[in-house]
């Protein structure tokens, strides 16, 4: 759960970021395009590596299960507030989504546990 809440409160404060970079300068859409999508894989992987990382084990599960079900949250309002299914490239963009989770979580489970076998 902690992950989610992260993931969304990192969007959130990224879209409003690059909302007031695109109203109040030249700036395009397409020219930032891989740049919000390098931050939206970052978010990501801040959710799972924080799922993980309250979670302590099978760090692979927890991340891939936020990312899952960030996916599914994005699908259903996707699909009942516009009316409209993931084509392909939101499927790879999701598969990766869900990958991205996975290692965030990978590597919050590790982090987590050196730190308590170090402090004891």
């Amino acid at each position: 759960m902690y992950g989610l809440i992260f993931i969304f409160l990192f969007a959130i404060v990224s879209s409003l970021i690059f909302s007031l970079i695109l109203r109040f300068t030249s700036v395009r859409e397409v020219s930032i395009q891989y740049v919000v999508t390098a931050v939206s894989f970052i978010g990501i992987f801040g959710g799972g590596f924080l799922s993980g990382g309250k979670g302590k084990q099978k760090g692979w599960l927890i991340g891939g299960l936020t990312g899952v079900v960030y996916s599914l949250i994005i699908f259903l309002s996707q699909f009942l507030g516009y009316d409209r299914l993931f084509d392909f490239e939101q499927l790879i963009y999701h598969g990766c989504y869900i990958l991205i989770a996975m290692m965030g979580g990978i590597l919050g489970v590790n982090i987590s546990t050196n730190n308590s076998r170090t402090s004891s």
